[in-house]
């Protein structure tokens, strides 16, 4: 399947800005499930490339004159497939992906959650799959109730959640359990109102390799994904992260058109 995309994330500023410095993961890799056709970034200002430790194609760009926006856009055109998710950039030992952060610390109902979920016996990917039914479960899909710093603990504890809380909640009690789990930022063809930004689910380290689980819509990666970065959280894997020198009374808008190419 081929999937066109168009990112876009825009930043204003009340004050203008007097520097500013934006670490961008907004650049896909090719692998046996997905192959990148066509991408380009259009930047305000010029970036570097290089790849972190995790594997992902990421580029740094700092803007040092004064400004009150920045407006960063990702497009291009990727061929997915619903296998190849073994062709794996990332070259770390699978249990670096056991470290808890300050974003996926499990506390006790993360504990509790992940005992009551996992059963004994049979494939571990049976057993995973019943505890991210459990989460989803447990935390209904509803917007605007965390945003980017809401850990783990915090989303179960709401009860409710967006892709990002599915996912920290999800890998907290899978790394509880024992097993590797890791963050995954990327696009999705959805064709629902619901995933507008980026999506993001989880990938865990079983039966010898990795497994993808995304718990919020109940299904495991296909062609409908695209993956852009891997990390231990959030702030591992975010398409955008940045801080600034001045630049009082920010506002951040973020949308992700992703469309089935036909040409």
């Amino acid at each position: 399947m081929k999937l066109a995309i168009r990112h876009c994330t825009l930043y204003q500023y009340a004050e203008p800005a007097s520097r500013s410095t934006q670490y961008l993961r907004l650049t896909p890799r090719s692998s046996r499930h997905q192959q990148v056709l066509s991408w380009r970034l259009t930047l305000p200002g010029p970036a570097s490339q290089s790849v972190d430790a995790f594997g992902n194609i990421t580029h740094l760009m700092t803007l040092e004159a004064p400004h009150d926006s920045i407006e960063l856009v990702a497009e291009g055109v990727v061929e997915t497939g619903p296998d190849g998710w073994d062709d794996d950039a990332c070259r770390l030992d699978p249990r670096v992906f056991l470290r808890p952060t300050l974003l996926t610390s499990a506390d006790a109902a993360i504990e509790e959650l992940a005992r009551q979920a996992a059963r004994p016996g049979g494939k571990a990917a049976k057993r995973l799959a019943a505890l991210a039914e459990t989460v989803l479960a447990r935390m209904p899909y509803t917007a605007g109730v965390t945003d980017a710093t809401t850990t783990a603990a915090a989303a179960l504890a709401l009860g409710a959640g967006v892709c990002q809380d599915h996912t920290q909640v999800f890998i907290a009690a899978c790394r509880r359990l024992g097993y590797p789990a890791r963050y995954v930022s990327g696009y999705l063809l959805s064709g629902t109102v619901e995933h507008a930004a980026s999506h993001a689910w989880a990938e865990v380290y079983a039966d010898g390799g990795w497994l993808g689980f995304d718990i919020s819509n109940r299904c495991t990666p296909g062609d409908h994904h695209l993956k852009l970065a891997v990390g231990l959280d959030y702030l591992d894997a975010c398409p955008v992260r940045g801080m600034r020198r001045g630049g009082a009374g920010e506002t951040m808008h973020a949308h992700a058109a992703v469309e089935q190419h036909d040409h």
